[in-house]
């Protein structure tokens, strides 16, 4: 027999850094940017229906690129297309997640081999965290794919400029004047 216990509103202390403190707050709220190219939107569409039920993982999508933290580039990749894929990515605010969906955008699907005008892979316009493969990939694995997502952040050091380190590693070292 389990006996419960009288609520008196007094909480207990929850102990924890900083760093895990915004890991959690991060991924326990993703907001997407989801815009279709071809099939794959379908399956995502239908992922952020009501019988998937996206926001209980904290899964809203937004449809602007300056409200959103992912990216999920479904569907084929052209060149045509690419430029604006690109523009897209850099209009998010750090930090920033892409997840391709579909073989299409994944490796350019059955078009890389005939067909000029397809990316063979939106990892060559833009850096990608998380694959989920398929054709089309069904709402069940797009959603493996966000806690895959999910997992990469909580592990995460959220305190560490990486972005900032990249740059200053590209930056020309500048010359020294001679002593005279």
């Amino acid at each position: 027999m389990v006996m419960e216990q009288p609520k008196t509103g007094e909480g207990g202390i929850i102990l924890t850094n900083a760093e895990d403190l915004m890991n959690w707050a991060r991924l326990s709220s993703l907001w997407p940017m989801g815009f279709g190219l071809a099939c794959c939107a379908i399956e995502m569409m239908a992922s952020f229906a009501s019988h998937y039920d996206l926001e209980r993982f904290g899964i809203f999508p937004r449809p602007s690129p300056r409200h959103s933290d992912v990216m999920i580039v479904a569907g084929t990749v052209t060149f045509k297309m690419a430029d604006r894929v690109r523009r897209l990515y850099e209009q998010m605010p750090e930090p920033r997640y892409v997840i391709s969906m579909g073989s299409c955008s994944n490796c350019g699907g059955p078009y890389w081999d005939h067909g000029y005008h397809v990316v063979k892979g939106v990892d060559r316009i833009i850096p990608v965290d998380v694959y989920v493969p398929g054709c089309p990939p069904r709402p069940e694995a797009l959603i493996g794919g966000f806690m895959k997502l999910q997992e990469k952040i909580r592990r995460e050091h959220p305190l560490a400029p990486t972005y900032l380190m990249e740059i200053m590693a590209n930056e020309p070292v500048a010359a020294q004047s001679p002593a005279v």
